[in-house]
């Protein structure tokens, strides 16, 4: 039913994973089951994947592409980040589903896995391998924005220099 998840068509897929800071410590073996579960989008240039304020569903990892991440600025936009592929954004949305601190724009065609806020519940719930790691994973990144001086730090993969 999933063999596609273990073909080697999704060994970019595993691969890149492998490297999202958030899933670390995780082995191929758990990445392909996570990966079964992820939800795949495209989406084209300038397409919104989110809008600030638009309450937290769902984590996003950059499969390939490139997304802004942007926050209202006076009349204008401020492009906070700039995220290529294995990175993550919008993680809050799996403790809470608080409103988006900014928005996340597609810069080209843009390739996204999504984790949902359900689904994220289900895993704590169903497979403790998996959730513990990805909780401490979440815990150091947390603690890591907490501890930051400038939003920058909490894009460690921005691309845009």
């Amino acid at each position: 039913m999933f063999g596609w998840a273990f073909d080697n068509e999704s060994k970019p897929n595993l691969d890149i994973l492998s490297e999202v800071r958030l899933f670390k410590g995780l082995n191929k073996v758990l990445l392909r089951r996570l990966l079964i579960e992820l939800f795949e989008k495209e989406y084209h240039a300038g397409e919104i994947i989110f809008s600030e304020g638009d309450k937290g569903k769902a984590l996003y990892v950059v499969m390939s592409g490139v997304v802004n991440i942007v926050k209202k600025d006076g009349p204008g936009d401020k492009v906070l980040a700039s995220l290529g592929p294995g990175s993550y954004f919008g993680e809050l949305a799996l403790i809470n589903e608080s409103p988006r601190f900014a928005a996340a724009v597609a810069v080209e065609e843009t390739y996204l896995l999504i984790m949902y806020k359900s689904y994220f519940d289900n895993l704590i719930k169903g497979n403790s391998r998996i959730s513990s790691r990805v909780l401490l994973n979440l815990a150091e990144c947390l603690s890591g924005y907490i501890s930051s001086r400038n939003v920058k730090d909490a894009f460690p993969r921005d691309i845009s220099g």
